[in-house]
């Protein structure tokens, strides 16, 4: 069977499906582990379950964190799959530290493939499915250059500093977006729409004539939204551009609350994730890295991506 054609089956999270494969034997189980419940990774596990429904003889079972930097739930998770005998782990990492779990995989026989974000220098993963996340970042840099009067000033609400892919988000930014605008300041936000919030209204009260904010992730730029609006601060006044084009990004894009957002396709991680994942638990030959791509959103082309 070829990778292309692997389309798997729904089942509950606790795997008890009654399942069968063709030839009448037991499903090959898989795991596939997200690290919260917000539109990004619900609309990849949608995606799993899509293919989840029409295969019989792969069996998914769920696992999903309670935040960006639930590095515990992950763990527990993982070992959880561990002991179900999972033949393979989709999972976005939360950090390196779910990485010993990880091992504990591999050394049991299961292959791991990463979604969304890598492990930098482990060499457990059978393959890497995510955004090409430096890429990304120059886009949204690149753009930012060519939209920004010379003298700019811009925030940047950072993700969690230290996750490798939300990194390079940034790094990829500031590449591109060379000496056209200076970076006044850069807070970790944790991803959390919350602490999005209480960071730009920290930015807007120290540097009241920033000129624009560039979040690393979605959640923080919504909080970015609200701050900016109770700063009194018009629609447009301040350029925003987010990572992700999340469904509450893409609305506030077309309002023309938001000025663009670099948007990944999670539905099409998801379901290569899983696909990877069981062609290598099949023996099959898989790629090491799998780009699912970006594309710059504005206010003219927002619509298709809903």
């Amino acid at each position: 069977m070829t990778l292309a054609s692997l389309v798997l089956a729904s089942c509950s999270s606790n795997g008890d499906t009654g399942k069968a494969d063709a030839g009448g034997g037991e499903p090959l189980k898989v795991g596939f582990i997200t690290k919260f419940p917000v539109d990004f990774y619900d609309i990849m596990v949608d995606a799993v379950k899509k293919y989840d429904a029409a295969q019989a003889d792969v069996e998914v079972i769920y696992g999903q964190g309670k935040s960006g930097t639930d590095d515990e739930g992950e763990i527990n998770h993982i070992e959880n799959m561990i002991a179900k005998g999972v033949k393979a782990i989709a999972i976005t990492p939360t950090s390196p530290a779910v990485q010993t779990a990880l091992d504990k995989a591999v050394q049991a026989g299961i292959k791991v493939v990463l979604v969304d974000n890598d492990i930098p220098g482990w060499a457990g993963k059978s393959s890497v499915v995510a955004t090409d996340n430096l890429a990304g970042g120059k886009l949204a840099g690149t753009w930012l250059a060519g939209n920004l009067k010379a003298g700019a000033k811009i925030g940047v609400l950072q993700g969690r500093v230290g996750n490798p892919s939300l990194d390079d988000r940034v790094k990829g930014l500031k590449e591109t977006l060379g000496s056209k605008a200076t970076v006044v300041s850069e807070p970790a936000t944790d991803c959390d729409q919350t602490k999005g919030l209480n960071a730009a209204q920290d930015m807007l009260t120290a540097h009241p004539d920033l000129t624009a904010i560039y979040g690393a992730c979605g959640p923080p730029i919504i909080g970015a939204l609200q701050a900016i609006k109770a700063a009194g601060k018009k629609p447009g006044d301040i350029t925003v551009i987010g990572f992700d084009a999340s469904p509450d990004e893409l609305t506030a894009i077309k309002a023309g609350d938001q000025t663009g957002s670099v948007a990944q396709f999670p539905a099409k991680m998801g379901s290569l994730g899983i696909e990877t994942a069981v062609a290598a638990a099949r023996g099959e030959t898989v790629q090491p890295s799998v780009d699912t791509g970006t594309e710059m959103v504005t206010k003219e082309n927002a619509a298709s991506f809903t």
